[in-house]
């Protein structure tokens, strides 16, 4: 069987965990092939908040490109991937993917995602939303991506952020095909 290919875009927003722990748990699945994305903002929260540093970040990854690396294979259509996904999506970066603007790596990676209809994930964190955010995330829905809000479902009981973060983990891998345990489909019987 042929590995999946994700492309794992972090971008300079709060919520650097999504994008850790989304390379964390494909990292341990063998049949996934994972190309990073870390943006300098990104790096610096990553450490403010996770206490992590880009090293950490590229040990997970197994291929890693700095965001100026137009020559990156994930910058053309011709490299085919299986998904894109942005976590966290900065609203500066929601703004380049809604305006075709790709003046990085990220951008561009999510451009291809667009234009060859292959799934493109973002999570935008912002709060509260202006509607320049909301249309925006609306150019960029009605382009082909898919806007999933890092909002975990609370009726599954969880006690700590790290099981939260990874039940939004886990339903962005089954979205797109990847099987894993981390989402449990919701039984209320349970």
């Amino acid at each position: 069987m042929d590995k999946k290919r994700l492309v794992v875009c972090i971008t300079g927003a709060t919520g650097e965990i999504y994008g850790y722990r989304l390379l964390l748990a494909t990292s341990k699945i063998p049949e996934v092939e994972t190309y990073a994305v870390l943006t300098k903002d990104a790096e610096n929260l990553l450490q403010y908040e996770l206490g992590k540093s880009r090293s950490d970040v590229e040990k997970l990854a197994d291929h890693f490109y700095d965001e100026n690396d137009f020559f990156a294979p994930i910058s053309s259509g011709s490299f085919r991937v299986d998904a894109t996904i942005i976590a966290p999506c900065s609203m500066k970066t929601l703004t380049a993917i809604s305006t075709g603007y790709a003046d990085n790596l990220v951008a561009r990676a999510a451009s291809v995602a667009l234009k060859d209809h292959w799934p493109l994930i973002v999570l935008p964190r912002e709060t509260p939303l202006s509607s320049i955010h909301l249309e925006n995330m609306l150019r960029v829905a009605r382009a082909g991506g898919i806007i999933m809000p890092p909002l975990p479902p609370l009726y599954h009981r969880k006690e700590t952020i790290r099981e939260l973060v990874d039940l939004t983990i886990g339903r962005i891998l089954n979205m797109i095909g990847i099987p894993t345990d981390l989402h449990k489909e919701w039984d209320p019987q349970r």
